[in-house]
């Protein structure tokens, strides 16, 4: 059976480096003829994450049955999935002067250590009483995935199981690192856009900035910039994640997935898609600044800028 490399995204060395990896978790315990080894495993599932084909389509690729694939799919899914920690770790795996310093190059903007913000994952209509909650802003169903990223545009955070209902600030509110950050684990900030509310860990934009925070607001725009690159990226070399024909639960598993893939793609040196321009969300703010918030940002204005 032959293996079309060039369809999944990754380079003949990454996909050996990936079947190293996920070849324990993944190889079938049995000899049996029909058995598919852990290279063919790994590239169906690739081809099915980059292309976003239809299942059966990626399996007339390899003569295969639509059961044999969505099974494949799903192994190999759960495997990657399952080295999230190893892959996605906050404030990331290098030093923490050294994050900062990468952020502080693109705009002079000090102190950070991420850039967070969501992103909508199109998943078909689920079925039950909840359907009602996935449909977004945009009148379409989603999950709305919150990530944060370095200034090299790795993902150290991802939170993928909330409707697409549910505002970016409330998932920021329940999540494990607004915790952490809150009870002052890391030294340095996140940048956020206008629908975080502005906090001593989290610094957002002024909505109608005078002439030094009209310097601010530019350098937080450039630095923040980063994390719209990434979910640029991450779609660009997934293509299934501009619409996932599954229900919510394995539409969240994939993404997850996906984005461990990414940061296995980035630091490994994978050539880079080409990406294209974003959809502006402009989340309105639904929980006020902080007083702390906003006397820090004050102070980051008289200072640097």
């Amino acid at each position: 059976m032959t293996i079309y490399m060039k369809d999944t995204g990754f380079s003949a060395d990454g996909i050996r480096y990936l079947c190293r990896l996920l070849g324990p978790r993944i190889k079938h315990r049995t000899a049996r003829s029909h058995a598919l080894s852990v290279e063919q495993m790994v590239c169906v599932a690739l081809r099915f994450f980059a292309s976003g084909a239809f299942l059966y389509s990626v399996g007339d690729a390899e003569q295969l049955n639509k059961a044999t694939i969505c099974r494949t799919i799903r192994s190999v899914c759960l495997a990657i999935k399952a080295l999230a920690d190893v892959f996605i770790s906050f404030p990331g795996h290098r030093r923490l002067c050294d994050m900062k310093e990468e952020f502080y190059r693109i705009a002079g903007f000090p102190n950070v250590i991420g850039a967070v913000d969501c992103t909508h994952i199109r998943i078909k209509a689920p079925s039950g009483a909840h359907e009602a909650d996935f449909v977004n802003r945009k009148s379409f169903h989603s999950i709305n995935v919150q990530m944060v990223c370095n200034a090299d545009c790795v993902i150290s955070n991802v939170v993928a199981k909330w409707p697409g209902s549910v505002h970016d600030s409330r998932i920021f509110r329940a999540s494990e690192i607004y915790q952490c950050l809150s009870q002052g684990e890391f030294s340095g900030v996140l940048l956020g856009d206008r629908g975080y509310g502005c906090q001593p860990f989290l610094l957002t934009p002024f909505t109608d900035p005078q002439e030094a925070q009209q310097a601010y607001n530019h350098a937080h725009a450039r630095t923040r910039a980063r994390v719209e690159m990434t979910f640029g990226l991450l779609k660009a070399r997934f293509h299934c994640l501009h619409k996932l024909r599954v229900n919510p639960v394995r539409a969240c598993d994939i993404t997850v997935a996906c984005a461990v893939l990414h940061n296995v793609a980035c630091l490994r040196k994978e050539r880079a898609p080409r990406v294209p321009p974003a959809m502006d969300w402009d989340n309105p703010a639904i929980f006020p600044d902080d007083d702390s918030g906003r006397l820090l940002r004050d102070q980051y204005v008289l200072n640097y800028f």
